[in-house]
């Protein structure tokens, strides 16, 4: 299965334009997300993962990567937002932890889901996953929320780019199971608000759980984070190629016009 990834990177064609990717490293500052053993906590797993694709998308297709946040430091969701279209990205990324509450339950879970945005979630786990990513509206600056239904309609009218971050999420999805050998949790639909009123196709991505104790202590691993970032930049290729052949030119070349 490395095998494989290996030979999709090294064989990544010349597009016409390098791609502008944003990388959304999930939380920051007093947000601190979920939390695991050890003091681990997915507000800094989030950006050192993010940091690593950043790296790796520059490396292998000559990818322009923005982070929404370089450091430990609270951007809210809708700023998350704001700043990415203003970039006028081809893709965006937002790179989250799971966690589980009970003992049990800390016990049992583990895996990789990835997610794309949907007005209702595609089930109960991943209706509560939504709403524990979602919990930091409740910090926003008075009135940044808006309307969530009307902003998620709004973003399912635009069929191409709501189809295109499904796309996305598979091709992403099925890399990261085969380079990491994570257990499959899916790909799933969530009302995730940091995916709302994104003017491209975007995904979230869950890369383990913080609360299991073994998948913990690969999440820290920097080696495992480095098949996590070469699994996002494999599918992302695979994700671009499929555009180009369905559409021609790349992205960037069609926004400059």
């Amino acid at each position: 299965m490395r095998g494989c990834l290996l030979l999709l990177l090294l064989a990544a064609p010349a597009f016409a334009a390098a791609p502008l990717v944003v990388i959304d490293p999930g939380h920051g500052g007093e947000q601190v997300g979920a939390s695991g053993p050890e003091g681990l906590i997915e507000k800094n797993l989030a950006l050192a993962i993010a940091k690593k694709v950043k790296a790796q998308l520059e490396k292998e297709l000559a990818a322009t990567v923005v982070l929404t946040r370089d450091r430990d430091a609270l951007v809210h969701l809708s700023e998350r937002v704001l700043a990415a279209n203003k970039k006028r990205p081809d893709l965006f990324i937002s790179i989250h932890a799971n966690s589980m509450p009970t003992a049990q339950q800390r016990r049992l879970n583990q895996g990789i889901e990835t997610y794309f945005l949907s007005a209702a979630a595609s089930g109960e786990e991943a209706k509560k996953v939504a709403a524990r990513e979602n919990a930091e509206l409740g910090s926003q600056p008075q009135g940044a929320s808006g309307d969530t239904l009307s902003f998620i309609l709004a973003d399912l009218q635009r069929s191409e780019t709501h189809v295109d971050s499904s796309r996305l999420a598979y091709s992403i999805h099925e890399q990261l199971i085969s380079e990491t050998g994570a257990q499959d949790r899916g790909v799933q639909q969530a009302p995730f608000y940091v995916l709302m009123g994104l003017e491209a196709p975007a995904v979230l991505v869950e890369v383990g759980f913080v609360s299991h104790p073994e998948e913990a202590k690969q999440l820290v691993d920097p080696e495992y984070q480095g098949k996590l970032a070469r699994a996002i930049t494999a599918g992302v290729k695979s994700f671009l190629v499929q555009l180009e052949a369905r559409d021609g030119p790349s992205m960037r070349s069609r926004k400059s016009e």
